[in-house]
């Protein structure tokens, strides 16, 4: 029986073999995970179509692979009495001794960020207790199991004499070379311009300290920032179709749906799952899909679907400290919002200076398409949306 490369979507032209969790020579069940496969933008999970052994691996870990070609060959496995004809009724049949397991480098059911991290770390995972559901080990299981071990110079080793520095060299993920690779197309590609504008989140922040609590009783999740956003910026998409809009060739394409991208940042680089429909969705639904987007993106199992499309982006550089910065659009959409860091500074309300939370907000936009004009307005739609959120629940944003 042969394994071969699922059918890959059309955006993706093919793909790396990223880990094999068997070895050749060992059974396997059936829908247990074989191999996975990393492309561009996640990571493909390979199952067993039946029960069997594991015969050959034609494609090893590191190998570029296309649509349909041969992974490997799965040997079906026959009973005893499959293998035996009519005469097995005339003798007893027969027990062969059950074969001596065969140790596997990693437990099934391991995320491919465990893995890898179990593999660079050159661990044995049977040493390493599993926190997770039915023992399963988690990415803060391996980290917390690192903590605990002696330790060492970094596991980097001189290059030729013993007083040369040390280096280390590692080839790119697919999705930190496929980042590397659209960041130059799109310098390349468009007129990026950004302007700049700053928030008083003082009115968002009191909603927040009020209810936060009674919020996440009854949804059980957190309001966060986001939402209110994500919000904001539907409400001043609709004011401003041409942002929400993108380029194909010479035409405009005006999108009369509102998908809004949230950056996710993971260990295997920056993703940005897809909230449909986003005009659609309360505060709660928000909160809750950025939640689980985040966990599965961590995982590294986010759906190349989830990852498709999109009309408008929203990256938060804030929760790592970011002051200020020019996010870089997400092609084909025409516009990126960037958030910041939330800073208490002094500032003029009603000619009195008072301390106020505020954050920078950025966008970047494609001026081919946005003349400053829109997007300096866009913008401060979002900012008067934000300062006077009750809007949002008048619908009279």
């Amino acid at each position: 029986m042969e394994i071969r490369v699922p059918p890959l979507p059309e955006s993706v032209a093919d793909a790396t073999v990223a880990a094999w969790h068997k070895k050749e020579g060992e059974a396997v069940k059936k829908d247990e995970k074989l191999v996975d496969l990393e492309t561009d933008k996640v990571v493909l999970e390979v199952p067993a179509p039946s029960d069997g052994i594991l015969e050959t691996i034609h494609r090893p870990e590191g190998d570029t692979v296309k649509s349909g070609e041969l992974l490997a060959k799965l040997k079906p496995q026959v009973t005893i009495e499959q293998a035996a004809p009519a005469e097995a009724n005339l003798t007893p049949p027969t027990t062969l001794p059950p074969s001596p397991p065969t140790a596997s480098p990693f437990q099934p059911g391991l995320s491919p960020s465990v893995r890898r991290l179990i593999a660079e770390s050159g661990l044995n995972p049977e040493q390493i207790p599993g926190t997770g559901k039915d023992g399963r080990i988690t990415k803060e299981d391996v980290l917390a199991y690192l903590e605990r071990q002696p330790k060492k110079e970094e596991g980097l080793k001189p290059i030729s004499s013993p007083g040369a520095r040390p280096e280390q060299r590692v080839p790119m993920t697919r999705i930190r070379a496929r980042i590397a690779e659209r960041l130059l197309e799109v310098q390349r590609n468009t007129a990026m311009l950004t302007t700049f504008n700053e928030v008083d989140l003082e009115q968002v922040t009191a909603i927040r300290r009020r209810h936060g609590e009674a919020f996440e009783k009854k949804h059980g999740v957190k309001l966060g920032l986001m939402s209110f956003f994500v919000r904001a910026a539907v409400e001043a998409l609709k004011a401003f179709p041409v942002v929400n809009a993108s380029l194909d060739g010479e035409d405009v394409v005006y999108h009369g749906y509102y998908d809004i991208g949230i950056a996710v940042a993971t260990d295997r680089g920056l993703v940005v799952p897809i909230l449909r429909d986003a005009d659609q969705m309360d505060f709660a639904q928000i909160e809750r899909q950025i939640q689980t987007f985040a966990t599965r993106a961590r995982q590294g199992n986010l759906t190349l679907e989830e990852l498709t499309g999109g009309t408008f982006t929203i990256t938060n550089g804030g929760v790592f400290g970011s002051l200020l910065s020019t996010p870089l659009l997400n092609p084909p959409q025409s516009a990126i919002l960037g958030m910041h860091a939330v800073k208490p500074r002094p500032v003029v309300v009603n000619d009195q200076i008072v301390i106020r939370p505020m954050m920078y907000l950025a966008l970047t936009y494609d001026h081919r398409l946005i003349d400053g004009r829109e997007a300096v307005l866009f913008l401060r739609t979002v900012k008067e949306i934000l300062e006077a959120p009750e809007r949002l629940f008048l619908g009279i944003a």
